[in-house]
């Protein structure tokens, strides 16, 4: 024990010291950050950070992380949230058929890249480039996941999918026995079959300067402290890229004019320039200064969920269509305020005067939505929700994964050690040092036919008491 001991010093002290050279601005990682990036996963495991020669890539991955796990037989396990009920679902088109070769197949034309493990190793096949980096930080993602459950993942090969749009739609596949190809993504919607999966923001959006999902929850729920809930800004408030979506641009009409006000301030973001000032304008941490925040989808669904409802703020669905892994399981009124798309500015303005004559119960749906978000978005529960879905997802396979020709291995040093600024920042800083102390939660139950279509109902009462205008304020 002690020399393990001795070896996580050490290997902690190099980090610290080598951080110059990895470029990272050690003065925007508070001490906090660092040990919750070290050992949020990982109390007794010792760490193995990324392993760089020189700050250059390994020319091939390096053999020192362990390849298998084995938890104590003491060691305690939790209950997954219930959002992870909704994988079930997602992987039901493929529940009776199972998942051939032929099937994966026909999903390369509307994928990114194709992600296949062997022997706990990752491989990558690219077909296009996506947006930004999304595919760069999506596969580091899963890269993490095998570090921290090394030896737990099987052997299996799946196509993503890194755009905005859901791509496999059920009205192409009607005809009997003609099977939708499995195609994972950021979001699906009620007319497609996209499996969902973590977005990339989850370790860093570097183009943005948006940090890690723990550092910048971390960092909203500070800024939270900053103003008390019921001296914050009596209005509801948005800021983002209205030339997007219709729904954004709909609702820029309702902001306050000589004539009307709406009770909304809708601020219109431009990223150059944002990005001229090095973000100063935009940090999400200081966008939680008024009682009521807006919620609208961009081209489909947006990043920006998470940070929005985290702010403590009654946070207003604009009717979306589509939805990410974790929301599906939130409730109206408990969880946020439903807006319907059509009087859009009518709906924001009777939510905020409710909310402003009703000042706890407003607070309670603020706190609610924030509330899910920190009990239900911990990062070991991110990872934990790709573990499952992965998992079910290779039992489905009636093929054996083979590496294609073309399909090169990647590890975290192949990705990061050769890269520099804020990517390279943001992976070190999301990067999983050690093995995992303890299992992943336990699933929950599938819906019964029964158990979906009640939750289902009580979702549509709740809504239906805003859109009658009778809220019942003691539930």
């Amino acid at each position: 024990m002690t020399r393990w001991t001795l070896f996580s010093v050490t290997v902690l002290a190099a980090f610290v010291a080598s951080s110059f050279f990895l470029e990272i601005d050690l003065s925007r990682i508070t001490s906090t950050t660092i040990l919750k990036t070290i050992i949020v996963f990982n109390n007794q495991q010792p760490q193995f950070p990324l392993n760089c020669t020189n700050g250059k890539s390994a020319s091939t991955c390096p053999s020192y992380y362990p390849t298998k796990l084995e938890f104590d037989d003491d060691s305690s396990n939790t209950s997954c949230p219930e959002y992870f009920r909704w994988i079930h679902e997602d992987l039901k088109p493929w529940e009776s058929t199972g998942i051939t070769r032929d099937m994966v197949e026909r999903g390369k034309h509307i994928s990114h890249f194709r992600l296949v493990i062997v022997n706990g190793k990752a491989y990558i096949e690219k077909f296009a480039k996506s947006y930004q980096t999304r595919d760069v930080f999506t596969i580091w993602g899963i890269l993490q996941l095998l570090r921290l459950y090394p030896g737990k993942i099987p052997d299996l090969e799946l196509m993503f999918q890194c755009g905005d749009r859901t791509v496999v739609f059920k009205k192409d596949f009607q005809v009997p026995k003609m099977s939708p190809p499995p195609v994972f993504h950021y979001c699906g919607e009620e007319n497609s079959y996209d499996i969902v999966f973590p977005d990339w923001t989850f370790w860093g959006w570097a183009e943005l300067s948006i940090r890690p999902w723990e550092t910048t929850l971390h960092n909203i729920l500070e800024g939270n402290k900053l103003v008390k809930w019921k001296d914050r800004i009596p209005y509801a408030f948005w800021k983002g890229n209205p030339t997007v979506s219709i729904i954004r641009r709909e609702l820029g009409k309702c902001n306050t004019t000589e004539k009307h006000d709406w009770n909304a301030r809708i601020y219109d973001i431009q990223w150059l320039r944002e990005r001229a000032s090095n973000f100063e304008n935009s940090k999400l941490e200081n966008q939680c200064t008024f009682r009521y925040k807006i919620y609208a989808e961009g081209i489909t669904w947006s990043v920006s969920e998470k940070y929005i409802i985290a702010c403590d703020s009654m946070t207003m669905f604009i009717e979306p269509r589509y939805y990410d892994f974790f929301t599906r399981s939130m409730l109206p009124l408990q969880h946020y305020w439903p807006i319907n798309t059509k009087n859009m500015c009518e709906e924001i303005k009777y939510a905020v005067d409710w909310g402003n004559a009703h000042l706890d119960n407003a607070q309670a749906i603020g706190n609610g939505g924030t509330n899910y978000i920190v009990e239900n978005l911990k990062m070991k529960f991110v990872y934990d929700y790709m573990f499952h879905l992965l998992n079910r997802y290779s039992k489905l396979l009636k093929f054996k994964p083979t590496i294609p020709i073309g399909a090169v291995e990647i590890c975290s040093e192949s990705m990061a050690c050769s890269l520099r600024g804020l990517r390279k920042s943001f992976m070190v800083e999301s990067m999983v040092t050690s093995p995992s102390d303890t299992p992943p939660c336990t699933m929950p139950p599938p819906y019964t036919p029964e158990t979906l279509k009640e939750f289902l109902q009580e979702k549509e009462n709740l809504i239906k008491q805003v859109k009658t205008r009778v809220i019942n304020t003691k539930q």
